[in-house]
This record gives C-alpha cells, sequence and structure tokens, in this order.
C-alpha cells in the first residue's frame, strides 16, 4: 500500500509548474517537488522565527501540511490560476480534494493526512497559514530567480504580494509581511535601471 503511493507521489517530481510553462519558461523550470520542497523550507523557517518570538507552534504539523499541500496533483496534474476563471474555484478544490483522498485512502487508516490536507485548504490554524505564506513566498522567490536570469512577464505573479490576504495576525504577519517587503525591494532593485 505504502508502495503504490510512494510510486504515484514520485511523479511529482517531473511534473512541471504550469505557470512557468505557459509564460514560455522551458519544460522542467521547477517540478511540483520543487515547489514542495521550498514551501517546506520557508516554513520551517518561518514557523522557527514566529516561535522565536513567543508564538506557540507546532513545527512539526508545519512540515506535514508544507510536504503534503500538493500531493494531489500527482492526479490532477498543476492547474494553473488560468484554468481555474474558466471552470471555478469550487469545481477545482473539490476535484483536488477527491484526488487526495483517493491517493491517500489505502495508507490513511487514522485519517491523519485528510485532516491535515483539509487545516490546509480551510486555513484553520496558524500552522495552515504559514505554509499558504511559505506556499506565495516560494512561488515569489522562483519568480524573482527567473527574473535575475532574464525572464520577463512575470507582473501577475508579484500581484499576490501587494494584497496576500493570509489571515495571520500578530507576530506572525509581521514575519511574513515583513520578507514579502524584502522580496519586493528585490525586485525593484532588480528592475530598476542602474545609475549612470
Amino acid at each position: 500500500m505504502m508502495l503504490s503511493t510512494l510510486i504515484e507521489l514520485e511523479r511529482l517530481k517531473r511534473l512541471d509548474r504550469t505557470g512557468w510553462v505557459l509564460r514560455g519558461f522551458a519544460n522542467g523550470t521547477e517540478s511540483v517537488a520543487a515547489h514542495s520542497f521550498g514551501v517546506s523550507v520557508t516554513a520551517m523557517l518561518l514557523a522557527d522565527e514566529v516561535a522565536r518570538k513567543g508564538v506557540s507552534v507546532d513545527i512539526e504539523k508545519v512540515l506535514r501540511l508544507a510536504l503534503l499541500h500538493d500531493w494531489a496533483e500527482a492526479r490532477v496534474g498543476d492547474i494553473p490560476r488560468t484554468a481555474t476563471m474558466y471552470f471555478g474555484s469550487d469545481a477545482r478544490k473539490e476535484a483536488e480534494t477527491a484526488a487526495f483522498r483517493d491517493l491517500t485512502e489505502k495508507i490513511d487508516t487514522d485519517e491523519l493526512y485528510g485532516r491535515l490536507y483539509h487545516d490546509y485548504e480551510e486555513r484553520n490554524t496558524l500552522e495552515a497559514r504559514l505554509v499558504k505564506a511559505a506556499d506565495v513566498i516560494d512561488l515569489l522567490v522562483e519568480a524573482l530567480a527567473l527574473e535575475r536570469a532574464g525572464g520577463r512577464g512575470l507582473d501577475e505573479f508579484w500581484e499576490v504580494a501587494e494584497n496576500p490576504q493570509l489571515q495571520i495576525e500578530g507576530p506572525a504577519k509581521q514575519i511574513v509581511d515583513d520578507l514579502l517587503q524584502s522580496l519586493l525591494k528585490a525586485r525593484a532593485e532588480l528592475l530598476s535601471p542602474p545609475d549612470c
């Protein structure tokens, strides 16, 4: 049972992040698994920083959420935001939830993975909100890396940094906001013309 799930999840290593491909970047620019790694690292660092500020956070839960947040894509693919505009976010969410449930039903005997996935989708906890923030931050880190390598036409990805709506409060919000502002500043410096 576990082996078949691992084999299926292995697909994420080769599944391209569709948003980059649709903007003309080469296949292999970033896989879903590479993105999940970035989200996991970012979420861990955010959670550690939040804990240092005295906020109680379950770091194991953060890492579990980060690792499994895109597992459904092993079955439904990486559905870009543009596709969601055509068939609706509810249909996308239903499809991804069903895919996740079917993917994990043989290994999720105590429904741990299902509860974690539901928590991530609903953003009911600080941990889920931190992982969503990490998801956004990793997207922007990748966009910045692509722009540093000469890529252009990624303005729409940066719109989320202007108004992220992450439902985070207190010290966690300040940490996330500071990081988003640092990313925006790095991009502005990259795109500004050099002084003569």
